[in-house]
């Protein structure tokens, strides 16, 4: 049992029925790929629909905001934490299924991107290829319409289902979602839990071929062995964010442990020690940089969590 004066989401943390677990004043260091971030007022990682109802229950009746979380990549949390709670989705909803009869793989959103391309690829499934090496979970692809250039997870949406406080499940057909560069009309109070994505059979040489040159492209171009959050700015139209960064001479600027990558422009490396307001720093000055000599205003990819 739980004390009288517990709060909602700290009496979870002691029920042991709970079909999770709710941590507070998780530091969020440990689950950012930039390994920054203070505390978040609960951490709680929800392993059934109904642990993510009782959690989205509990923040309702202590009045803290919440926010769901994939594996920590595209995030840069504040040195000072954040007064909401963290959700991360676990056992249930990284489920995944292929079905034949519709072409279509019915994944959990908690499952990792990067193992739904390998599972398709081991099927002879095709159409995913784009996203091999993405970091980060399905829900985190499907809100941000993951992809490159080219191609993008939307595209490949037969449908999504969310949780909503307060209205339940809803069920969107991949063409009710507006999907955008970097963006989709999912609402910020909607929890993503499930996604049927369409496939189709292909040669696996073919499918391993477009892998491989992927994923080859992104060794070449991209930090991949530095502590990052991805790509810190969105592309403006029709301009490279990397091109008009390092065309004002910003490429390895520092601040503090916080490094502008040598290798491309567009990302911010942790090399070693790096704090939120070291990496806020260059973003600023880079924002500042690349309006004052291009005319431009470059606009954040990563999501900020605990900044005023």
């Amino acid at each position: 049992m739980s004390p009288r004066h517990a709060s909602g989401l700290d009496a979870l943390a002691l029920d042991e029925a709970f079909d999770g677990e709710v941590i507070p004043r998780e530091p969020m260091a440990r689950h950012t790929t930039y390994r920054i971030g203070g505390p978040a007022r609960a951490f709680a990682r929800v392993h059934s629909l109904g642990a993510l109802n009782a959690v989205l229950d509990a923040c309702a009746q202590d009045g803290v905001g919440w926010c769901m979380v994939g594996k920590g990549s595209n995030l840069l949390v504040a040195d000072e934490g954040t007064p909401c709670a963290v959700i991360v989705l676990g056992r249930d909803f990284r489920s995944l299924e292929y079905s034949q009869d519709t072409g279509t793989i019915a994944v959990g959103a908690g499952h990792a991107l990067s193992g739904v391309v390998q599972e398709a690829f081991r099927r002879s499934l095709g159409g995913l290829e784009f996203a091999v090496g993405t970091p980060g979970t399905v829900g985190g692809a499907l809100r941000m319409n993951a992809g490159s250039s080219t191609d993008w997870i939307g595209s490949r949406v037969a449908s999504v289902t969310t949780l909503q406080p307060g209205r339940g499940l809803r069920r969107y057909r991949g063409s009710d979602v507006a999907w955008g560069y970097r963006t989709s009309s999912f609402l910020p109070d909607e929890a993503i839990v499930e996604c049927e994505l369409m496939v189709e059979r292909a040669d696996p040489f073919y499918i391993r071929g477009k892998m491989e040159a992927a994923l080859a492209k992104r060794g070449k171009t991209q930090p991949l062995t530095s502590l990052t959050c991805g790509s810190v700015f969105r592309n403006p139209e029709g301009h490279a964010a990397a091109q008009l960064i390092e065309a004002c001479g910003l490429k390895g600027l520092r601040a503090g442990g916080a490094q502008v990558s040598p290798v491309h422009a567009n990302f911010i490396v942790n090399e070693g020690g790096a704090t939120a307001s070291d990496v806020m720093r260059l973003i600023t000055t880079i924002q500042a940089k690349v309006y004052e000599e291009h005319g431009i205003e470059l606009q954040p990819e990563v999501r900020f969590l605990g900044f005023a």
